[in-house]
């Protein structure tokens, strides 16, 4: 029988939370990115570490 990994089991919910001029990625697996000015550049960051965990 197949035994699940920790990270098949964990959810990757990643939300930007706003501080200020800033944004601040952050996952329901406890990850959380640097707070940039960029929207933009804190979104691809958030994206990327969604697909590199899945692909894990």
């Amino acid at each position: 029988m197949h035994e699940a990994s920790q990270n098949d089991q964990v959810q990757h919910e990643v939300t930007l939370n706003e501080r200020g001029p800033f944004v601040a990625p952050r996952c329901s697996c406890g990850w959380y990115g640097p707070a940039r000015r960029s929207r933009p550049l804190a979104r691809d960051e958030a994206a990327a570490h969604t697909a590199t965990a899945r692909s894990a």
